[in-house]
Parts: C-alpha cells; sequence; structure tokens
C-alpha cells in the first residue's frame, strides 16, 4: 500500500520480532495486555493474519477508539517534536531520507485490536512522519481475541 504526495512511501508488512520490548517493558501499554488477557505467544499465532488498512490522522480506525495513538498535532509536539533527542533522532532521520530521496519503503506501523478496543502497538514516529507530509499511512491491522 502506497501514501503519496510529492513525496511518497509504501508501506510493507513489519516484522514482529523486533518488538519485544514493546510488549514486555512499554509501561503504558501492560495495561491493555492485561484487560485483554493477550499474551506474547497469541501474539506471535495471531500476526501473520495481519493486513494493511490506511489510518488517517484519527483516534479511530473502523469506528474502533486507538488508545495511544496521539493523533493531535499537539500530541505530536509533545511526544516528539520536543521529546528528548535520542527519541526524535530516528525521525529526522527518516524525514531527511523522504526529503533527499522523495520515497521510502517502510514497515507499517502494528495496531492491535481485540473487539472494540485497538492499541498502537508500534510506529508512532511512523506514523507521525507520514501526517505532518499529508499522507494517510498504511499500518498493519492485527485482529487479537480477547480472553
Amino acid at each position: 500500500m502506497k501514501s503519496t504526495s510529492r513525496l511518497c512511501i509504501t508501506w510493507v508488512r513489519p516484522e514482529l520480532e523486533g518488538e519485544h520490548w514493546e510488549f514486555f517493558h512499554h509501561p503504558a501499554k501492560q495495561d491493555f495486555y492485561r484487560r485483554n488477557g493477550i499474551a506474547w505467544d497469541n501474539l506471535v499465532c495471531v500476526f501473520e493474519n495481519g493486513r494493511l488498512e490506511p489510518y488517517p490522522r484519527d483516534g479511530h480506525l473502523g469506528g474502533v477508539t486507538v488508545e495511544l495513538s496521539y493523533h493531535r498535532y499537539e500530541d505530536y509536539s509533545r511526544f516528539l517534536a520536543r521529546s528528548k533527542r535520542g527519541y526524535r533522532l530516528p525521525y529526522t532521520r527518516m524525514e531527511t531520507a523522504l526529503q533527499q530521496e522523495g520515497h521510502l519503503t517502510l514497515p507499517a506501523p502494528i495496531i492491535l485490536q481485540c473487539s472494540d478496543r485497538a492499541l498502537l502497538f508500534s510506529g508512532y514516529r511512523r506514523l507521525c512522519l507520514a501526517w505532518n507530509y499529508g499522507m494517510v499511512p498504511a499500518v498493519w491491522l492485527v485482529t487479537v481475541a480477547s480472553l
């Protein structure tokens, strides 16, 4: 799936393997996993069944609220633009590459959905990059059964 403007981002299926920290250690996400009974093994089993979906700059995807999506510009300003250099640096590198090359291929951000609840699991900086350039990014939407 492609997001286009004068610049272009091609979104591809992400790999789950590098996202251990997001699952096991990200403090803001642990409550979502507990409330929905999501275990790493369950996520690994259903991850391949995900699909690319367009995600306009909004706090909802298909009528479902996406927790921690921070879609408003004020959120971007608070969580990314004013963040410490170590968190902001990968965004700046992607932005520079997009401006210089005009095209990037990026792994899609991951959203986990459990019935009427969803969570931005990973990829906030990639979402912001597309949104800030007027593009509609694609996300890898993974449906996880609640326990």
